[in-house]
């Protein structure tokens, strides 16, 4: 398995860490190296994230880390992280 990040998934990242980041530095890099490392859990259990079904046929799935939620899909030997967001969005 390997990860990839869509361009979307990375600008979601931006946004984020922009948002934070004339609030608090060391708070803005602390969630974007979380928002970072936490996918290569997937790499060893791609599938401990809850399935997203109204995504079907593709295997859509999401996880939590800290208070923000990831989206990523599983395709062939790729695992791909497509969105992620605060849970406090309007999403």
């Amino acid at each position: 398995m390997e990860l990839s990040w869509t361009g979307k998934a990375l600008s979601d990242l931006e946004r984020l860490y922009d948002f934070l980041l004339p609030v608090d530095k060391l708070a803005a890099a602390r969630v974007v190296q979380a928002l970072t490392n936490a996918p290569t859990i997937l790499l060893s259990n791609p599938r401990i994230g809850e399935q997203l079904f109204q995504f079907e046929p593709r295997e859509v799935r999401r996880i939590l880390v800290k208070q923000y939620e990831m989206r990523y899909e599983i395709l062939d030997d790729t695992i791909y992280i497509l969105r992620l967001w605060h849970t406090r969005e309007d999403r």
